[in-house]
């Protein structure tokens, strides 16, 4: 579902921003963000606000937020927004796979319809989806849904040794949502969205079920941009974009297919940074780049990525992760997770 509310980019725009923030937006049982968001009393909320009008973004992919068929939570969302000063004249969700139930015991656990047992980690239908705002006109109509291809379709799939002939029949491949929708510049034209999130590489046994499945979350866009799916290959000008919950230096995972999409020569990596980040010992990757950080397990991860086409001129790039006043202190009550941006000359 997408609404146009009021005009796109300013006429004469020659920019864009787009970002991706996990707001761990994502509550215990439906209908709560909703709640949550109306009675306008909670901290948490208001940091979130308080963080996406800072950011400013012209197209900002929310990962980390629930899900409902009728888009009630992100309409409150943007009506607290506007109220904020930040107006966005388009808004596109789609139902994801985290709390769908699958029917069958995924975990293991002896008992069915768990939050282990669904398509993906949720306790109900939508818990932790993903969201789009955006200023410019989205081609909601066109967009392709890739949420329900299989993962044992995927070629070369990682799949757990333990994956039983019921479970491979039905098991999909997101955890989350994997989407490509066009978005219709200024000028004319169109620029394409390729956008996930992805399951953390953990929580799981020895079979790494979480980790094969973060690996091939990932994986499937460069099959896709290979033409090795049953779906056209993207057509540039595209930003793939998302929170893959991976760090290719450290914590967990299997960071081949994550390296392969950031070296890969159709796309680019802005690598953007925040300025003045805390050293990270232990760490080997740069803390700047970190765009999360968990104080109660790895420390700074890069998990979250914006990666254009390599036709597109990036004019910019950073990670929001002010040190002190009222913007980091919005951002610790909302989200472990840091919002990122890219800016790009319009084609």
């Amino acid at each position: 579902m997408a609404a146009l509310l009021c005009a796109a980019l300013p006429a004469g725009a020659e920019t864009l921003r787009i970002a991706t923030w996990n707001a761990e937006l994502g509550r215990k049982g439906p209908g709560l963000l909703l709640e949550e968001i109306e009675r306008g009393k909670s901290p948490t909320i208001a940091g979130a606000v308080r963080v996406i009008a800072a950011l400013d973004a012209d197209v900002l992919l929310l990962t980390g937020i629930d899900f409902d068929a009728e888009q009630a939570a992100l309409t409150a969302l943007r009506g607290r927004l506007a109220e904020a000063g930040l107006s966005y004249s388009w808004q596109f969700a789609l139902a994801p796979n985290a709390g769908l139930p699958t029917g069958l015991d995924i975990d293991r656990d002896g008992r069915l319809n768990g939050p282990r047992d669904a398509m993906g980690y949720g306790a109900f239908r939508g818990q932790g989806g993903m969201a789009l705002l955006s200023r410019l006109p989205v081609y909601s109509e066109l967009a392709e849904d890739y949420t329900g291809f299989l993962w044992s379709d995927l070629p070369g799939a990682l799949l757990p040794p333990d994956l039983t002939g019921q479970e491979r029949a039905v098991q999909r491949l997101s955890s989350v949502n994997h989407w490509r929708l066009g978005l219709e510049l200024p000028e004319g034209g169109r620029l394409e969205l390729l956008a996930w999130a992805a399951t953390p590489p953990v929580f799981d046994g020895p079979e790494d079920r979480n980790g094969r499945r973060n690996h091939d979350e990932a994986a499937f866009w460069l099959r896709l941009m290979d033409g090795a799916l049953p779906f056209e290959p993207p057509q540039a000008p595209f930003v793939l974009l998302g929170d893959a919950n991976l760090d290719i230096q450290d914590g967990d995972g299997r960071p081949q297919a994550l390296r392969a999409l950031l070296a890969d020569p159709r796309l680019q990596d802005p690598a953007p940074r925040a300025a003045n980040a805390p050293a990270d010992p232990g760490h080997k990757g740069d803390p700047s780049l970190d765009t999360a950080f968990y104080a109660r397990g790895p420390g700074g991860l890069r998990v979250d990525y914006i990666l254009p086409s390599a036709d597109l001129r990036v004019t910019g790039a950073g990670v929001m992760r002010p040190p002190s006043g009222p913007l980091a202190e919005a951002l610790a009550a909302s989200s472990r997770h840091f919002p990122v941006w890219v800016t790009l000359d319009l084609p």
